[in-house]
């Protein structure tokens, strides 16, 4: 079930947090730059991943932290592999085939809870209205709650129902 949120997606109390960034991605803006800054070895790990495995739009990367912690990253953005190469847009296509990985390995049962933000709107460049109809549709059915931060308000925790 899906629970929408205001909050600071960093003091989720969700064992995973899912969020997009392109496969070249630095992780040096927004959510991704938190994420790296709180976890600087899942930044390490993922440019390790992707140098050696070059993935394509679309796919998904999980990072494992201590304490159970899963992060989902998820390639919504466009990107190439060069040096220097900048992220480029989210696509709705990208952010479907995601969401759907993300909802296999959710179906595994091993992850109880997820947290995630309005996915590709912010870098990925996409209109909430095109992304809020795939999040409901790939992962609104799961029997996990699913914390969905439409707002964020920096240091305040947001109201996660169950935890």
């Amino acid at each position: 079930m899906i629970h929408e949120t205001a909050g600071d997606i960093l003091l989720t109390g969700a064992q995973a947090i899912a969020h997009g960034v392109a496969p070249n991605d630095h992780f040096d803006s927004g959510l991704a730059l938190a994420l790296r800054e709180r976890w600087p070895a899942m930044a390490k790990d993922f440019r390790h991943w992707a140098h050696g495995s070059h993935p394509k739009p679309g796919q998904l990367w999980v990072w494992g932290g201590t304490g159970g912690l899963r992060i989902f990253n998820l390639l919504t953005q466009e990107g190439e592999q060069s040096r220097g190469a900048t992220p480029g847009r989210a696509t709705v296509a990208n952010v479907s085939h995601c969401l759907d990985h993300l909802r296999a390995e959710l179906e595994k049962g091993e992850v109880k809870s997820l947290a995630l933000p309005r996915l590709s709107t912010g870098v990925g460049g996409l209109e909430w209205s095109e992304v809020h109809p795939l999040i409901v549709r790939h992962l609104g059915k799961l029997a996990i709650p699913v914390y969905l931060y439409t707002t964020y308000h920096k240091g305040q925790k947001g109201l996660e129902p169950g935890l």
